[in-house]
């Protein structure tokens, strides 16, 4: 079995707009999943998108005196969001639901200034600046208005009373919870057995941190001060869905995101936490509605589940295993046609430390689909792109190690493959690991090359003395183990005796390779994405057949040919979404239904790939016009429609599914390719006798002259069309003399003769010896069976397959919007009507077959009847049907126009001759001993009475913390002069417009 993909051929760049819904983590609303296809609540909200997207020049100010500067930069309405971002795109920036605003005012401000309060849910003022002309500004507010007015009537406003009070940080902030009482400082919860434990606050939700413990040693983490820094900071900058995002939340997120609220953090700062907010209850119901359902994906899930971090306590125990497999199996569930791929299970077994399962379902949503797009496909294709990009950027940064590398023939995908497929944390201690995940959610992909990098230069000295895989994998497993120890161990300055490895990674990472932007890895995807989907589709293809069961009569290269054909024909006509992975019913079942197995899933594809498929193999099945027109000389290639073509699909579907895979194509086309003539005499019977009792009826027989008439439709001259002719008349000739006595009085005819009695046309009428000599008595039928039907099927090399061109600027744009196959058509339209105004315009049929180029009929053979034998019932009936079947049109309807001078697309797919391939790095990911981990026992959880405080003293200042990333700060600029900066500092005493 093998399943054949063509999405990597339909990726398009994002645009400007959706670019801008990834920078604010704002989800698509519109394509908001369902429980089940077909079975479930659709929870796709009211239509917000009616509301127009608008941007809008503006100045943020905090309405707190004093407590952070104020920025310029663009205000956005995405309903049902409103978002900022500054003028640098990094120093400040939030993404709230218009649900959580709950007063908008005008301030009576200074003349020419229009200014608006907006106050949220949780109290903070917000002071917007709208620095557009008037004009603009009134339609932002008009619409600001009315994307309110929608959030109003769909009731979102009133779930978010409901919806904060299962976010940690609204027991951080209150004055009155007693959470804390029940927490240890590491934030794992006391047992409730304990006699002065106070009652659970059961409504925040919390991942398996709680019962056993979170990683790592809360004293050496600082898991106190941290919680301090952030209650600060949340008080006055808002939490949750209302999160305003300053260079302080950066720095604080640098530092390490404190155990209790690392898991609410991520959700935020990714924006999972819109998809939890706008889909309450979706998770549960999700397995509900699969309860009991086993499929490919839970197989493989159960193989992993004992694979994921084993380390950990919680998964030594069937709480979390069954955690883990709830959440593995729903987002499968949701998305089947992902479903589940290997280190998902890494990922999702970290975030369910930090997480509820209702949260990690919505952010592995969002790490699978925006995040890392591709990363956990069946192919990988994300991954080993970014692969890619990051071997191209070591050869950018570090030109020495690359041609080391380069010398010694080391891969750096060896040991770069699982960084970034598990997020490092497969590789490095889970206390370190988690640091740059806490990066990754806050400042995206590009945290993960910058890391990458900073590991290469850190270890540039040894890496230069490596002579193979072996020994980079072994210094790498060395350098992750010493994380935690001292970067300057012989420095007199105690200060620099404290700071860790680890701190010098981040450093090297933040400081030094500052200059990896989210724009130059785009940039450098786009560079590479061919490359990487030829090499993936190589290897699909060489995959596809070698997972063959059979290849027939064929060698390798001529089932790559039909392969390039089937792919092309997937890429044209895409089969339906309920085809393309089909699986076949269990023949024999044991056990409960409801826990039956699915077989594994294979590539199909429906009547109409197949026609396009066929056209591509077979001469008959295309009509071919030679146009000429006196400016241009063109092939027009249409898809023949005819009732052969479906008979002879059907005939294939050995498996009575109603589609074909590619080992039914492959079989199918060995049963005539290379047949003899008496093999395809018996095949050409075989695919008309539609109930396989070894007769033709008189029906049948006039339904395999139609289909000799429709492969005969363009030959030169009369000949093929006098076979046919003289076919029928000798099929029912000798027909009607094999017919045994039925006893009937004889018909009188008009002339007074007899006439035996007609046979029905719906009874057995033509056995195949008859038909074998009927076929054989004419010497151009005999032909045909014997070369010309073998010969029409051609495997020939198609022309390259050329991927969608990204447009990219002004030009590319044009472009892309003036060069569309609508417009080739009537470009060629436009000419063939001039053509005609001047009399150049001429058509020509090219022929299937070609066998006669002149005016020549071939010389009847001796008819094999006698003439006692040739009283025949049917021929006076005989000369209305043979007129009726040949007068019949053979043209056919077109459904797809290919010009061959544009040289379509292919799915030819070479082996790929650059230096870069990505197979050895599929099969490693494929390998579960690959992404096996490490142990680390710095990662072991402690109480707070494990480790003594020799090294920290009572009342310990909070700032320290932040020490260790003063030294990568960026430069925040607010894009504003004095003047500005004035006039939003007196927008924070400014009244509303009464």
């Amino acid at each position: 079995m093998s399943t054949i993909s063509t999405a990597l051929r339909n990726f398009k760049e994002p645009t400007k707009e959706q670019l801008t819904q990834i920078f604010f983590s704002v989800p698509n609303t519109p394509s908001t999943p369902t429980p089940a296809a077909g079975n479930g609540t659709d929870k796709t909200p009211p239509p917000s998108q009616e509301i127009e997207k608008m941007d809008i020049n503006a100045v943020l100010s905090l309405g707190v005196q004093g407590e952070e500067d104020s920025y310029a930069g663009k205000l956005y309405i995405m309903a049902p969001y409103l978002a900022f971002a500054s003028l640098d795109r990094k120093s400040v920036r939030f993404t709230i639901p218009l649900s959580t605003i709950r007063r908008v005012e005008r301030l009576n401000a200074r003349a020419g200034i229009y200014a608006l309060s907006l106050s949220t849910w949780h109290g903070a003022k917000i002071i917007v600046q709208l620095t557009s002309l008037r004009p603009t500004a009134d339609l932002f507010c008009s619409l600001l208005r009315d994307a309110l007015k929608v959030e109003l009537q769909r009731g979102q406003m009133r779930a978010v009373k409901g919806f904060v009070k299962t976010c940690y940080s609204e027991a951080l902030i209150s004055t009155t919870s007693t959470v804390a009482d029940n927490e240890r400082e590491d934030g794992s919860l006391i047992s409730e057995e304990k006699e002065d434990a106070a009652p659970r606050e059961s409504t925040y939700h919390g991942g398996l941190g709680l019962k056993f413990k979170f990683p790592g040693d809360p004293k050496k983490l600082r898991e106190a001060s941290k919680i301090k820094l952030w209650t600060q900071y949340l008080r006055v900058h808002g939490r949750n869905l209302t999160l305003l995002r300053y260079p302080q939340c950066t720095r604080l997120v640098q530092v390490g995101l404190p155990n209790r609220l690392r898991g609410e953090m991520w959700e935020t700062l990714s924006g999972s936490v819109f998809l939890r907010f706008s889909n309450p209850g979706f998770y549960e119901e999700l397995l509900e509605k699969n309860k009991g359902r086993s499929t490919t994906s839970t197989e493989d899930i159960e193989k992993d589940l004992h694979r994921s971090l084993p380390e950990y306590a919680g998964y030594q125990s069937e709480e979390g295993i069954s955690a883990l497999r709830r959440v593995l199996q729903a987002y499968s569930f949701m998305n089947p046609e992902l479903g589940y791929c290997q280190a998902m299970n890494i990922l999702a077994a970290a975030i369910l430390i930090y997480m509820s399962e209702e949260q990690a379902f919505w952010l592995l949503e969002v790490l699978c689909d925006r995040l890392l797009p591709g990363y956990y496909a069946p192919s990988m294709h994300g991954t080993l792109l970014d692969q890619r990009v990051f071997e191209a950027l070591v050869q950018r940064c570090l030109p020495i190690i690359h041609d080391h590398f380069q010398e010694v023939d080391v891969q750096l995908s060896v040991a770069s493959l699982p960084w970034f497929l598990s997020l490092y944390i497969n590789s490095m201690p889970m206390i370190f690991a988690f640091r740059i995940v806490d990066c990754f959610f806050c400042m995206g992909p590009k945290v993960l090359f910058q890391v990458g990098l900073a590991i290469l230069k850190i270890n540039g000295e040894k890496l230069l003395q490596i002579q193979d895989d072996g020994g980079f994998l072994n210094l790498m497993r060395d350098y992750f183990a010493s994380l935690g120890d001292s970067a300057h161990p012989n420095s007199p300055d105690p200060r620099a005796r404290a700071i860790t490895r680890f701190q010098e990674l981040l450093l090297v990472s933040f400081r030094e390779f500052s200059i990896i932007t989210d724009e130059m890895i785009q940039s450098e995807r786009r560079r590479f994405r061919s490359e990487i989907i030829h090499s993936i589709e190589s290897f699909s293809k060489r995959s596809a057949i070698r997972n063959l069961k059979t290849l027939g009569r064929f060698s390798k290269e001529q089932a790559g040919l039909i392969y390039d054909a089937l792919y092309k024909a997937m890429c044209i006509v895409p089969p339906p979404p309920e085809l393309q992975l089909l699986t076949a019913p269990a023949l024999v079942a044991t056990g409960d239904v409801g826990t039956m197995t699915e077989e594994k899933p294979e590539t199909r594809i429906g009547l109409k790939t197949f026609q396009f498929f066929l056209s591509e193999i077979a001469t008959w099945a295309r009509d071919e016009r030679i146009v000429s027109n006196g400016f241009q000389r063109r092939v027009d290639r249409e898809i023949a429609e005819h009732e052969f073509i479906d008979r002879l699909f059907f005939f294939w579907d050995t498996s009575c599914r109603g589609a074909l895979s590619f080992q039914d194509l492959i079989s199918g086309l060995d049963g005539v390719i290379f047949n003899d003539l008496m093999e395809n005499i018996e095949w050409f019977f075989n695919l008309h006798d539609k109930n396989k009792d070894g007769f033709l009826t008189k029906d049948e027989v006039l339904t395999l002259s139609e289909t000799f008439l429709f492969i005969f439709r363009y030959e030169v001259g009369d000949a093929y069309l006098g076979a046919v002719s003289r076919f029928m008349t000798n099929a029912f000739e000798y027909g009607d003399a094999l017919q045994p006595e039925t006893g009937e009085a004889p018909i009188i005819n008009e002339q007074g003769g007899e006439t035996p009695p007609a046979v029905p046309t719906n009874q057995p009428y033509l056995n195949l010896a008859t038909f074998r000599m009927v076929v054989l008595a004419d010497e151009v039928l005999e032909s045909f069976f014997e070369t010309d039907l073998s010969a029409s099927f051609r495997l020939e090399p198609l022309p390259e397959m050329e991927l969608p061109v990204s447009s990219s600027g002004l030009l590319g744009d044009i472009w892309s919007t003036i060069a569309t196959d609508n417009n080739k058509k009537m470009f060629n339209m436009f000419t063939d009507e001039i053509g005609k105004t001047i009399g150049k315009h001429q058509v020509v049929h090219r022929p299937s077959i070609g066998r006669y180029t002149k005016l020549e009929e071939p010389k009847l053979r001796e008819s094999l009847l006698t003439p006692s034998m040739r009283h025949s019932a049917s021929k006076s009936s005989l000369s209305a049907e043979s007129t009726q079947t040949i007068a019949t049109s053979t043209s056919t309807s077109s459904t797809l126009s290919v010009d061959v001078n544009v040289g379509a697309g292919k799915g030819s797919l070479p082996s790929s001759n650059s230096s870069y391939t990505p197979h050895p790095m599929l099969q490693a990911a494929n390998i579960a001993s690959f992404m096996e981990r490490t142990p680390f026992a710095i990662d072991d959880a402690k109480d707070d009475e494990d480790e003594s405080d020799e090294d920290l003293e009572d009342g310990e200042n909070d700032d320290q913390v932040m020490d260790e990333v003063d030294a990568f700060l960026e430069a925040h600029d607010s894009g504003l002069t004095d003047a500005d900066k004035e006039v939003a500092k007196d927008l924070l005493h400014a009244e509303p417009v009464k």
